[in-house]
C-alpha cells in the first residue's frame, strides 16, 4: 500500500502571493542569514512594509511600539539586504533571506535568539553581550 501526502487546497499551491494579515493588518516576518542558515531575528509587517521591502530589496518591517515603518538599519547601519522571500503554505508568515551587516539584534548580538530554554523557568545564554565600546 503506497502512502500518499494528503491533497493540499488549491490555495495552498497557488503561485499568486496572498499573504494572510492578522486582525492588526500584520504578518510575522523571519529573517535568515543567507549564508549560514541562521534564524535572525523575526519582526513584522504591514502591507506597505512588505510593498517597500520587494521594491527596494532592503528589509522594511513594522514597528509595534512606534507604530510606524522601520527600515532595518536606518538609525544602526545594521541592514538587512533581501535575497529572496518565502511564504509558507498558509501564506501567513514570512521567510526572509538576509545578507545582514552587523548585528541583527538590537543587544548587538548577531541573532536575537541568543538564549535557550533549559526548563519551564530558565535560560541559557549561549552567546555573550556585545562588548561595550
Amino acid at each position: 500500500m503506497r502512502n500518499h501526502p494528503p491533497s493540499a487546497p488549491s490555495s495552498e499551491e497557488s503561485l499568486a502571493l496572498s499573504p494572510k494579515f492578522n486582525e492588526a493588518g500584520l504578518i510575522p516576518a523571519i529573517a535568515q542569514d543567507a549564508e549560514t542558515g541562521e534564524v535572525l531575528m523575526m519582526a513584522w509587517m504591514n502591507a506597505e512594509a512588505l510593498a517597500q521591502t520587494l521594491a527596494t530589496r532592503q528589509a522594511v518591517y513594522w514597528s509595534r511600539s512606534r507604530r510606524e515603518l522601520w527600515r532595518k538599519g536606518a538609525s544602526s547601519g545594521h541592514t538587512q539586504e533581501v535575497l529572496d522571500i518565502r511564504v509558507d503554505c498558509d501564506q501567513d508568515t514570512l521567510l526572509l533571506s538576509v545578507r545582514q551587516t552587523g548585528a541583527a539584534c538590537h543587544t548587538g548580538r548577531k541573532s536575537c535568539f541568543y538564549r535557550s530554554v533549559t526548563d519551564a523557568e530558565s535560560l541559557d545564554n549561549r552567546s555573550a553581550p556585545p562588548e561595550a565600546s
